[in-house]
């Protein structure tokens, strides 16, 4: 067993006492925790050679990440879908894709989407960086999720663990406070369950600022596309204070679930009204080809974008893309900003919903 892998009983353990203890006793009970690891993590082995995609640094661990990473959500989050969604998650590595994102709440309460990653991660656990995210906001909650998160993908411990949507100062409060959910993530990292811990968010760039200086976190997973910049853009601020605190920067929301690209196809307008994006509606196609959306999201100081897939085609297709990606002029860029402006309402439409 590798030294940096947790011991199986331990682990049990230090969940099991989690669920029982205060969260007071468990910190006491715990050596003092450590600063933010530096130590490389051993980079996966995947099926074909790492020069078929670029790599990037993940920020500071030392992770050489392929720049198209699998998101966890489309194919993967729906109920009962393992003989689409598994196919996608072994195809992924042998097309030589190294992280795959996933999370505690995608696929509702049977969490299907780390059900899938689990199949996969039984047998090829080393040729993959696992992500996983905690919604929850106290400790003892957090515990839960992480306990239940280690069971389903089938590994005994998560490369990144990461707070999932951060969006307002009521999260931040939360998550920082005695019993929060920070006290889960450093007490997870210390016993090497996790490694790295990071957060992510879409919603507004303030609180995601907030918790960057109240710690010193791995990575950020945030939404950056071509429309971010008409609207609570996070690359006017956030971004570039990533880049200063070297975190390893995961871009999300790409093709805004299809509504930048103009081969989408809106739903009517009654369905949307039922749908989780029909807090903004989407009377029209985008107008961003997926090579576009895609290049221009890479173009920015990025370590790595997550999409989530439907099929092989479209997994092949983004892999594809990635494998041909050059970066675009400031021109370039400036011209696709305007070119989604007249879309860039429906395409952030994860910024538009009551929060408290």
């Amino acid at each position: 067993m590798s030294k940096n892998q947790p011991d199986n009983k331990n682990r049990r353990n230090f969940l099991k006492a989690s669920g029982i203890m205060t969260a007071a006793a468990i910190t006491s009970a715990l050596p003092e925790v450590a600063s933010a690891q530096t130590t490389a993590v051993p980079v996966p082995t995947p099926a074909v050679s790492r020069d078929a995609m670029p790599t990037r640094n993940l920020g500071k661990t030392g992770y050489k990440v392929g720049i198209f990473s699998l998101g966890g959500q489309a194919a993967l989050e729906k109920a009962n879908n393992f003989d689409v969604a598994v196919p996608i998650i072994e195809k992924s590595l042998d097309l030589g894709v190294n992280y795959i994102d996933t999370s505690s709440i995608y696929g509702g309460p049977e969490r299907w989407s780390e059900q899938y990653v689990g199949k996969v991660m039984k047998h090829r656990r080393d040729q993959a960086f696992l992500a996983t995210k905690t919604k929850e906001r106290t400790r003892d909650g957090s515990m839960q999720m992480l306990e239940t998160s280690l069971k389903l993908l089938q590994t005994d411990h998560i490369d990144l663990w990461q707070l999932h949507d951060i969006g307002t100062m009521t999260d931040i409060n939360e998550i920082f406070a005695k019993g929060g959910a920070m006290e889960a993530l450093l007490a997870a990292r210390d016993q090497k369950i996790v490694r790295y811990l990071g957060i992510t968010g879409h919603y507004r760039p303030d609180s995601l600022i907030e918790a960057i200086h109240r710690h010193d976190f791995d990575t950020i997973l945030m939404a950056v596309n071509a429309a971010d910049p008409h609207h609570f853009s996070f690359s006017e601020q956030l971004l570039p204070l990533a880049v200063e605190k070297q975190m390893g920067i995961i871009g999300m929301k790409v093709p805004a679930r299809g509504r930048l690209l103009s081969t989408w196809t809106p739903p009517p307008i009654e369905e949307q009204k039922h749908m989780w994006e029909g807090m903004v509606l989407a009377p029209t196609a985008g107008t961003l080809m997926m090579r576009q959306a895609m290049f221009y999201s890479l173009s920015l100081p990025v370590s790595t974008v997550i999409i989530g897939c439907d099929s092989i085609a479209q997994l092949e297709e983004n892999v594809q893309l990635a494998r041909e990606f050059t970066p675009l002029s400031h021109q370039q860029m400036a011209a696709l900003t305007e070119k989604a402006q007249p879309v860039a309402k429906q395409s952030l439409f994860f910024r538009f919903y009551e929060r408290a």
